[in-house]
């Protein structure tokens, strides 16, 4: 398992941060999130490091797959008819930590707009 010591994820998977854990296997972590946009909000990252999307290996790409199972597993789990699931990638595209995670996100109405 690859970490770096000055991210705030993998601080995370240490144990060095406290989180609100959700869901945890050997390859895959998911938390609250601390700033939560809809009434459920987690994170779910790899344990690895993988600083964006653009960065996975192609043999990292069923640990990927994984995250959304686990989405879906997550949002059954606690009731959410729909939800929706976010991943940015680099600061243009709304990254603020540096770790590959995506977001998910239910429990009100969404709203969606094209723009």
């Amino acid at each position: 398992m690859t970490i770096d010591t000055d991210c705030i994820f993998c601080k995370i998977v240490a144990g060095e941060l406290p989180s609100d854990r959700v869901y945890e296997d050997d390859e895959i972590l998911a938390f609250k999130d601390i700033s939560p946009q809809a009434p459920f909000h987690s994170v779910i990252i790899p344990k690895s490091h993988i600083a964006t999307l653009n960065d996975i290996r192609d043999d990292q790409a069923q640990l990927l797959g994984q995250f959304f199972v686990v989405a879906r597993d997550l949002a059954a789990e606690h009731d959410l008819p729909g939800y929706r699931v976010v991943i940015n990638t680099n600061s243009e595209g709304g990254q603020v930590v540096f770790h590959v995670h995506m977001h998910l996100l239910g429990g009100r109405q969404m709203r969606g707009t094209l723009g």
